[in-house]
């Protein structure tokens, strides 16, 4: 669902966050369109996942206001933001280890799409296309009655990201996806997260395996003490001087420059 009058399909202004004194979010401004891939990076503390949460309702904003589809949820619950279109990952694996990755699948479906008071006896035809289309996406329809507490690291990761697929988000927020792999690993969640992409799917994104943010970002924030620092395109990020000074370094900055270059490159 797009928006009306070209809105945005979140828009954050003027957010705060405190813990005590700390502004972990400071007068924090945002706007996602639908079909935007937004990358958000910075050292950590930055209060990436801080932002992550507040947006999500899991803590609320102490002033400021977040609109979904032009609707305030600055003070709604997180399961009723998950119910508007807002589905998210989390840096730990969570899951129920006794059940199938499938039946983990189409319990965050069922809960992730609607209020029920009790878990499901049966699920529709439409929820069970819905995680089936979900497993495929997240390259898990092989493994899909493999127990979630056999399954290695990228395995866990992958069910709760398909978790969230599975509610047929408008919009997906995913924190630090990748970390913990391997270099193999991460480049099968990157392909995995560009089909999502292709799929039209509007994405959050935060990541501190900086190739993979670039290469999957449309546009790029850097948080650092709170506040935004930075936000554009990867190569305007690369020349930035403060996000090289306070997050990147000048040697990962000219590594990172050359791998783009490599991969704009008609053989690259």
């Amino acid at each position: 669902m797009t928006p009306e009058s070209g809105e945005p399909l979140l828009a954050c202004r003027n957010v705060f966050k405190y813990f005590g004194a700390l502004a972990a979010v400071n007068d924090f401004d945002l706007d996602v369109h639908t079909g935007d891939v937004v990358g958000i990076g910075g050292p950590n503390g930055a209060g990436k996942t801080t932002f992550l949460d507040v947006i999500s309702g899991i803590n609320a904003a102490t002033s400021g206001e977040i609109r979904l589809e032009g609707r305030d949820i600055s003070r709604v619950r997180p399961d009723l933001i998950c119910h508007r279109g807002m589905a998210r990952t989390f840096q730990l694996n969570a899951g129920f280890d006794s059940l199938s990755i499938r039946e983990n699948v189409l319990i965050g479906s069922a809960f992730g799409l609607g209020d029920r008071g009790v878990p499901a006896v049966t699920y529709s035809r439409a929820m069970r296309e819905r995680v089936d289309r979900a497993l495929e996406l997240c390259r898990l329809t092989d493994r899909a009655h493999a127990t979630a507490r056999d399954v290695p690291v990228l395995e866990r990761k992958l069910l709760m990201l398909a978790s969230a697929v599975a509610t047929d988000p408008k919009l997906l927020l995913i924190d630090e996806p990748v970390g913990g792999l391997n270099p193999h690993e991460v480049d099968d969640v990157m392909e995995i997260v560009e089909g999502l992409v292709a799929e039209g799917m509007t994405i959050i994104l935060i990541e501190h395996v900086m190739r993979f943010l670039l290469q999957l970002s449309r546009r790029v924030v850097i948080m650092h003490h709170g506040e935004k620092i930075y936000e554009g395109d990867t190569q305007g990020l690369l020349s930035d001087r403060r996000v090289v000074e306070v997050y990147l370094g000048a040697g990962t900055a000219d590594r990172l420059q050359h791998m783009l270059a490599e991969r704009a490159a008609p053989n690259g």
